[in-house]
């Protein structure tokens, strides 16, 4: 759980980072960057996430979570490196694009690891441990970021992504090589590799309907994330804040992503993670709308973290949802594919974002144009099916020891 949390630490810094350097890429003198330009270099980053989710969920499966996860952390210190260095706007799009390939590889590995490395029990609780890695790392862009912009130059907060390399060797020495399996679900699995197709089993009538409410509702969920992500530091300078407030709400948006996935993740473990998952999307919702409104600074530092909580906790309860509901000899594809296929709104998220706010004159239009996706990501949640098939031996007694949890 702890080396999850760090890595995904990683993934966290290097995924707000372009929302905390966004005000100083606006002003930089030469590259000429406008709110198209920031949302076109977020949709880049995404771009090459389901290259990423997709290829590693897959190879997690097939070939063990260690080497795909080693390959992953070095890609992406490569790439953070090149961003560091890059002397012009089209190169550092490049670099951006290549970094999101190792961004969407890192999820669906850690979070399977995770999974099959805890009690079945409190599965829920230690994996949204570990996936609130990506907000402390966003917290830490958001800190430094404050501290060091506008006065540094944009490109030192790069150099600090290379970091990955010093955990290479610790992955490789504590991850094992093969899929791990607790032994009530290792028959289980066995009796439903049906078909050596990872893909084909996912469409299957047991699992077709949960895997397309997964994609969907990871596909909102991460139109939330990224929009988030590389939008609403801009967007609080746009209602009249100075870069330090803006930074300030991204430092507490993040902050509510943490705390919230905790607490949603412990209601999980007592059956509730359809209704967290639900309700996070609502707060999203009505988190955004009190943030486009004139309020006291502290409700609107409140609002921003359960903005928190309703992007980025949403979509860590969304990935828990998924690595529960699948046995193990799938649970790598299928949370490869759902984030893969999900990642769509990673990419529509920044772009849509900077639509809303260039096509509509009002500083209000970015927050509402939250509002839609949060919706459906509950409505899209709401009609999943709880799934039939048995519990382990420990989930039954989880089950005998709280009997009113689900």
């Amino acid at each position: 759980m702890i080396l999850g949390l760090v890595i995904l630490c990683i993934e966290g810094y290097d995924l707000f980072i372009l929302g905390a350097v966004g005000p100083s890429l606006l002003a930089h003198p030469d590259w000429d960057v406008t709110k198209s330009t920031l949302g076109l270099l977020g949709s880049l980053t995404a771009l090459g996430m389901p290259l990423g989710s997709i290829a590693a969920g897959w190879a997690g499966d097939l070939y063990g979570r260690r080497l795909p996860m080693v390959a992953g952390l070095a890609w992406l210190s490569l790439w953070m490196l090149l961003s560091a260095v890059a002397g012009n706007l089209e190169f550092f799009a490049a670099t951006r694009f290549a970094t999101g390939i190792g961004l969407g590889a890192l999820i669906p590995l850690v979070t399977a690891y995770v999974s099959e490395s805890v009690p079945p029990a409190r599965r829920s609780l230690q994996v949204g441990t570990a996936l609130t890695g990506v907000a402390i790392g966003g917290l830490i862009t958001g800190i430094l970021g404050r501290a060091l912009l506008p006065a540094w130059d944009f490109h030192t907060l790069f150099l600090f992504g290379v970091l990955p390399l010093v955990l290479v060797p610790l992955v490789w020495k504590l991850v094992p090589a093969g899929v791990q399996e607790h032994p009530a679900e290792a028959d289980r699995s066995a009796e439903s590799a049906v078909s050596a197709n990872r893909l084909v089993q996912l469409m299957t009538p047991q699992h077709r309907r949960a895997t397309l409410l997964f994609w969907a509702a990871t596909f909102t969920g991460l139109v939330l994330v990224y929009g988030a992500g590389s939008w609403l530091p801009t967007l609080m300078v746009n209602a009249g804040y100075d870069l330090s407030s803006s930074l300030e709400f991204s430092i507490t948006f993040n902050i509510g992503a943490i705390v919230g996935t905790l607490i949603a993740s412990m209601i999980a473990d007592r059956g509730f993670i359809k209704a967290a998952t639900v309700t996070s999307f609502v707060l999203a919702a009505a988190a955004m709308i009190v943030l486009s409104t004139p309020q006291p600074r502290p409700v609107l530092l409140l609002a921003s973290a359960v903005a928190g909580l309703g992007a980025l906790g949403t979509q860590n309860l969304i990935n828990i949802f998924v690595a529960r509901y699948y046995p193990a000899h799938l649970r790598g594809t299928g949370l490869g594919f759902s984030l893969g296929v999900g990642r769509l709104g990673a990419i529509v998220g920044p772009s849509y974002l900077a639509a809303a706010t260039v096509l509509i004159t009002s500083p209000k239009a970015g927050f509402y144009a939250f509002v839609i996706p949060a919706l459906l990501g509950a409505l899209m949640t709401g009609l999943f099916k709880s799934p039939r098939r048995a519990n382990t031996p420990e989930e039954d007694v989880a089950k005998a020891e709280q009997p009113l949890a689900g």
